[in-house]
């Protein structure tokens, strides 16, 4: 639906340059969301999928221990289409104490990217709603370490800023001016809210999205922010217990179509045809999700079965491998902490798991402080 300009413009000032800012108009949409069969179906899909991904448990036994290696996926991910070059590998290398192959601003971005996604679902928990408090908490985690510690940790911005182009008046889009971010934060605060009126959490997810990317609140981080509100309003909201749906693959799989269907709802007003990309993402990637956990489900069976390759090692190999399903990348020092194995028969198993098995891959070449890699593991997260 074509409802033309979802806001209006304000004069402003950037870098000593006049602009045009935008401020958009406050959420729902006016005339409301126009729902016909193709877009229901579409949400339909959606929730049925998200439906799956939250009954992963059943899949898997113990959950919380993919729930780790697939934060970790989403936080490369993200961190990615702001530019860093961190690998999956490179982060867990970085929480062993190792060495990543990469810039360490970069995986610190990464780092900081977890740590902010586990306060906001922790606030979430304790009964917070999302709110200025529990954003600008989930920020100050995410810009704690890493090129974010210069951009206002913590704090709205407090001067116009511009997104693509050289200068602000040639910027593809100029976002809300400093002075108006509490008014437009507010007005968002009370749709993710409920206020006055209740909205589906996925269709709110959705739209709350855009309006969050269109106020860009902060001096950086914005986008990460961004795609981290979904997953926090979908579990706040019971639809997912876990926060098990990223949609940054997806994004930046598609981040042409992306861009330009968030400018679309700027300029026209077609907030449709963005909810009908936004549903297409959830379902493809909570699909790929559920697809991903059978996979790595399947691995841990198919190896331990091998293990009676190795006489009476495998015990102690089993034990290993349930560790590494958890720390898909871990120093020996790690691995006889989570299993209680004493140092000799670790290194054995290790020793076993490596060859014959070729099950882990020893990370460093070094003879002390060695960092093994559950690498059958860590191609199954990366394979998208």
């Amino acid at each position: 639906m074509n409802r033309g300009l979802t806001g209006h413009y304000i004069p402003a000032i950037a870098g000593g340059i006049a602009c045009e800012a935008f401020m958009p108009a406050p959420l729902p949409p006016n005339p409301p969301l126009a729902i016909d069969n193709k877009l229901q179906g579409r949400i339909n899909q959606a929730m049925l999928a998200l439906g799956r991904l939250d009954a992963i448990s059943t899949l898997l036994p113990d959950a919380h221990l993919f729930l780790y290696s697939y934060i970790r996926k989403e936080a490369v991910m993200s961190s990615q289409i702001e530019g860093t070059q961190s690998s999956l590998s490179d982060l867990m290398l970085y929480e062993m104490d190792g060495v990543p192959g990469v810039p360490m601003d970069d995986v610190q971005e990464v780092s900081c990217y977890v740590a902010a996604l586990n306060v906001g679902i922790q606030r979430i928990r304790e009964g917070y709603p999302i709110s200025y408090r529990l954003l600008t908490e989930v920020h100050q985690a995410l810009m704690t370490s890493g090129r974010g510690v210069n951009c206002r940790p913590g704090e709205f911005r407090n001067s116009q800023v511009w997104i693509g182009g050289h200068r602000p008046d040639e910027a593809t889009f100029v976002p809300t001016p400093a002075n108006e971010l509490a008014n437009g934060w507010a007005a968002l605060e009370r749709f993710i809210n409920d206020v006055p009126e209740a909205t589906d959490p996925l269709i709110k997810a959705a739209l709350s999205h855009v309006q969050f990317e269109t106020i860009h609140p902060f001096m950086d981080g914005n986008g990460r922010i961004g795609r981290l509100l979904i997953p926090l309003i979908l579990v706040q909201a019971n639809i997912i217990h876990e926060p098990l749906l990223y949609l940054s693959v997806f994004f930046k799989k598609h981040r042409q179509v992306y861009y330009d269907s968030l400018n679309q709802v700027r300029l026209t007003g077609d907030w449709e045809a963005w909810v009908l990309l936004f549903v297409d993402a959830v379902a493809a990637t909570a699909n790929q999700a559920v697809d991903t956990a059978q996979q790595l489900n399947a691995l841990r069976q198919k190896d331990k079965a091998r293990l009676t390759d190795i006489g009476r090692l495998a015990g102690s190999a089993s034990q290993i491998i349930d560790a590494m399903f958890q720390h898909p990348v871990a120093s020996v020092n790690k691995l006889i902490e989570l299993t209680g194995l004493t140092a000799a028969t670790v290194g054995k198993a290790l020793t076993a798991l490596e060859q014959p098995l070729g099950i882990v891959k020893e990370m460093t070449g070094q003879k002390r402080n060695r960092v093994f890699a559950y690498t059958a593991y860590i191609n199954i997260l990366n394979q998208d």
